[in-house]
């Protein structure tokens, strides 16, 4: 019964989350993060097994609220967290502060090891380890920087026929959310409509220079 409770008040908070985006035209705000965390903080954290699954310690350098992305990736709804993760990183490289709704690969610097290290960390603790951009890192190395070949290892590639072509994103996605399913290093997804720059640079951020960001707060 636990586990109905904490999915019905994830739903609330998550209609309260896409109120706040529509609201303000498309515009992610942080206080769209604060709706659902609220709704989690006052229901959910703190009551019982489930619960205990979802961490509260999440470090953020901007003070940003984690919550739902761990809340979303506990209750497998990996879609969701994906798409997440990306109005994160946008806000997060001051993107968002400069009016846009996508991340320039010039930005990526900008975001702070702290935040990245607790996305990072979420992604790969409830994912055991299969999805994250430390994954995909790895995966990026043994395929020598090749952008096709990697395509390939992760997923990210289909075939029509006989032709292989790009997983379509727009519309009716054809990745795969299913954590059974995904191939290593899966999500989360980055756009390359406007090149391979933004992806190189999210792998080759300073935060995967080490191994602090797997350390526990």
């Amino acid at each position: 019964m636990m586990r109905l409770s904490i999915v019905a008040i994830f739903i609330i908070g998550w209609a309260r989350y896409s109120i706040a985006f529509v609201a303000s035209n498309g515009s992610f705000q942080k206080n769209a993060f604060s709706a659902i965390s609220t709704t989690m903080n006052e229901s959910t954290i703190g009551r019982g097994s489930d619960s205990d699954d979802i961490p509260t310690n999440l470090p953020s350098d901007v003070g940003m609220d984690y919550i739902p992305l761990a809340t979303l990736l506990a209750t497998g709804n990996f879609e969701e967290a994906d798409q997440f993760t990306r109005d994160a990183l946008i806000v997060l490289s001051g993107s968002k502060a400069a009016g846009r709704d996508f991340v320039y690969f010039t930005e990526v610097k900008r975001i702070p090891n702290t935040d990245l290290a607790t996305i990072e960390r979420l992604w790969n603790r409830f994912s055991k380890g299969k999805f994250g951009y430390s994954v995909q890192k790895q995966k990026w190395k043994v395929s020598k920087g090749d952008f096709e070949i990697f395509c390939q290892k992760i997923g990210w590639t289909t075939t029509d026929g006989e032709v292989e072509r790009k997983k379509r994103w727009f519309g009716a996605s054809e990745f795969t959310y299913d954590l059974k399913k995904a191939p290593e290093g899966h999500l989360p997804l980055t756009s390359a409509l406007r090149g391979t720059s933004l992806l190189k640079n999210l792998l080759s951020h300073p935060v995967w220079d080490d191994d602090v960001w797997k350390k526990e707060p």
